[in-house]
């Protein structure tokens, strides 16, 4: 999986701001008893649910880091409908199925 470009480049332009911004998220991961797994899973939903598609396509790229499957990112994202409802839903799982491919 690719990084995208503009994370590349805050990361030539500012190699000690983004560093500092990761050690905040990983202190944030670790701040709490769920692990890795359920970590990307609730983050991917926090993205689907905030709108944002590139923390989404990031979030579903790192969970399958983690080891979650495919059936478990599109089940986040239809766990989207009730909540935030169901054309937001359906853009959800358009943005997981840009990474893990069609078949969400």
């Amino acid at each position: 999986m690719s990084i995208p470009g503009p994370y590349r480049q805050i990361t030539t332009e500012h190699p000690d701001l983004l560093s500092a911004y990761e050690r905040f998220a990983q202190a944030c991961a670790q701040a709490g008893p769920l692990d890795a797994k359920a970590v990307s899973l609730v983050k991917l939903a926090i993205s689907c649910g905030a709108g944002l598609e590139g923390a989404a396509h990031s979030h579903a790229r790192k969970a399958i880091e983690a080891g979650c499957s495919r059936e478990e990112l599109a089940h986040v994202a239809l766990l989207c409908a009730p909540t935030i409802g169901f054309p937001a839903m359906m853009r959800a799982r358009g943005w997981v199925a840009d990474v893990v491919g069609s078949g969400t």
